[in-house]
């Protein structure tokens, strides 16, 4: 049999329509729309094929219309040498906005400035009092931190340990929550304390972040590199940190 010069692989499901939406997509992505499919863009596809950017439940699908707009396949479309065509529109439509997302939600949560706020670089990244790794990592950041290229936003979680709330709570808490996060991770452990009611639910409302982010692991660091998020869980490895830190040490 002759090749297919462009090939749809990683299929998962073949649409039919039997009438046309009233939305302006075509009625097999309509239907996928009312089966749970986020659709996030239309993007030109080749072969006489529309291609759209969806997604459901976090991950990312690529569906193409036939030129007819009748059917539908969902999955991967590559090309006579086996490249992946449709990485780069779900990177330009899903991913990235999925990762724009993130960041804005990064920005609302409740953290402690570490660094100069005028730094050109930010990360974010998840700490729990009772880390040890985060100290390593505290610590690990220091040239950066110091040298006024990179601040760190510390988003405060107690999930390590029972008064891991509590402490959370008061470095939270603090008069000068900078300082006090920095006596903490100096080796001066912050002993827990009872908090107003609002700073106990901003680190409430921290813990469900990194649940909701699927976080197993502190510390978890976010870097933004263009449109894209960098993140690592863990004590970053040495590659790692000079991958989140842009660049090697000052």
């Amino acid at each position: 049999m002759r090749p297919i010069p462009l090939a749809l692989s990683a299929v998962l499901l073949v649409f039919t329509a039997a009438a046309l939406a009233d939305d302006h997509w075509p009625a097999p992505v309509r239907a996928l729309a009312d089966q749970g499919l986020t659709i996030h863009a239309e993007f030109a596809a080749p072969g006489g094929l529309t291609g759209y950017a969806a997604s459901a439940q976090g991950r990312e699908l690529a569906i193409y219309v036939t030129a007819d707009g009748e059917h539908a396949v969902v999955g991967t479309l590559v090309d006579a040498a086996g490249n992946d065509l449709s990485s780069a529109p779900l990177d330009e439509h899903v991913r990235s906005a999925q990762d724009a997302e993130a960041w804005e939600r990064l920005e609302r949560s409740h953290w402690i400035l570490d660094g100069d706020p005028e730094a050109p670089r930010v990360l974010y990244t998840f700490t729990d009092p009772n880390c040890p790794y985060c100290r390593q990592f505290w610590e690990a950041a220091r040239p950066w931190v110091e040298a006024g290229e990179v601040q760190l936003r510390h988003i405060m979680v107690g999930i390590l340990a029972q008064d891991s709330p509590a402490k959370a709570a008061a470095l939270l808490g603090a008069d000068d929550p900078a300082s006090a996060l920095h006596e903490h991770e100096s080796g001066t452990s912050i002993a827990p304390s009872a908090q107003p009611r609002e700073i106990e639910e901003q680190v409430y409302t921290n813990n469900q972040l990194f649940e909701e982010f699927g976080l197993i692991a502190t510390p978890t660091t976010v870097a933004r590199d263009g449109q894209r998020l960098v993140r690592i869980q863990g004590m970053p490895d040495p590659a790692q940190l000079i991958e989140l830190m842009g660049g090697e040490a000052p």
